[in-house]
């Protein structure tokens, strides 16, 4: 199956999350939605760019946020969300269990950031 039919299948998969989480009182926003190859590089070899203007702009070393540099944000197959109940933000992995075990249930390629050992409870993928 070419990449463009599984984006499709998984973009459907989100349209069928985010109706799923507002029926059950949860609210979600978009966090990373798109990613490039470049702010993956920043995100793997952890730094941060801080400053307004072209002349204050410099790279900040800081936290590690991802651990590849195949992240399935690059394939458009990965989307992180912010999660709001009750109008108050949460990313409690026991709050959040039933919206990530209904993703997975949509498709057998999908898997939940906050079922993983390393918990990333805002992240949701297609795996192929």
């Amino acid at each position: 199956m070419k990449l463009s039919e599984n984006q499709i299948i998984f973009t459907l998969n989100i349209a069928d999350l985010i109706l799923f989480a507002n029926s059950i009182g949860i609210g979600l926003t978009f966090g990373d939605a798109n990613r490039d190859p470049d702010l993956q590089k920043l995100y793997y070899f952890g730094y941060t760019i801080q400053g307004q203007t072209k002349e204050s702009l410099k790279l900040v070393p800081g936290k590690v946020k991802s651990k590849t540099m195949n992240s399935n944000h690059l394939k458009r197959l990965a989307v992180d969300f912010n999660f709001f109940i009750d109008g108050q933000l949460t990313y409690n992995n026991t709050t959040l269990q039933k919206l990530g075990d209904y993703w997975e249930s949509l498709n057998k390629n999908n898997r939940w950031g906050g079922n993983w050992k390393f918990k990333d409870t805002p992240h949701f993928e297609m795996n192929l």
